[in-house]
């Protein structure tokens, strides 16, 4: 990766955190276009970290995704593998509403994650599940999404919990064989 891209994402990354009230329709007319759907039909391997409300290190893992396109519904397998040795495997079932926005379940999402695309950026809201000691609780994820030249889409997301940050993910996929 050649300094400039790395100084854009940078950049990009440290708009993201200052921007709460950012909206999906902002980034109409931006390129390239997200096109969810293609985007993940097919392999595509993801890398990521979760830190804590103090910016933390918690933990990190990968993803490897298989996307089936089957009409207006996309079909997501994404399996998990923490770098403490947990594994963890999560379906989603997205279905297109219209030209912008989307809908998904997924079996640790509580109701649905709402979703709207435009331009180079994908906004999700939903709440997930997650496993903590012995029982569970219900986090609520600003998740966004955006395409960058050569393929690469970070994705960063803010986790609460009645309103306040409990922590952030940061992710970036690309294609299965485009790493080289």
């Amino acid at each position: 990766m050649n300094i400039p891209r790395l100084g854009g994402l940078v950049l990009l990354l440290t708009l993201l955190t200052g921007c709460s009230t950012m909206q999906a329709t902002d980034f109409a007319g931006t390129k390239p276009e997200l096109d969810l759907f293609e985007y993940f039909a097919g392999e595509t391997q993801a890398w990521g970290i979760f830190q804590g409300r103090s910016g933390e290190l918690k933990r990190q893992f990968t993803v490897d995704i298989q996307g089936l396109v089957t009409g207006d519904e996309l079909t997501l397998r994404e399996d998990f593998a923490y770098s403490d040795g947990e594994t963890q495997q999560r379906i989603w079932h997205i279905r297109r509403i219209d030209g912008h926005r989307y809908e998904g379940r997924a079996d640790d999402v509580v109701g649905s994650a709402e979703g709207a695309a435009y331009g180079q950026a994908l906004n999700w809201r939903y709440t997930l599940r997650l496993p903590y000691r012995d029982k569970t609780i219900d986090v609520q994820f600003d998740d966004w999404m955006f395409l960058q030249p050569g393929g690469v889409l970070v994705n960063r997301a803010t986790l609460s919990k009645f309103g306040f940050k409990v922590g952030e993910v940061t992710l970036f996929f690309v294609k299965r064989g485009a790493v080289g």
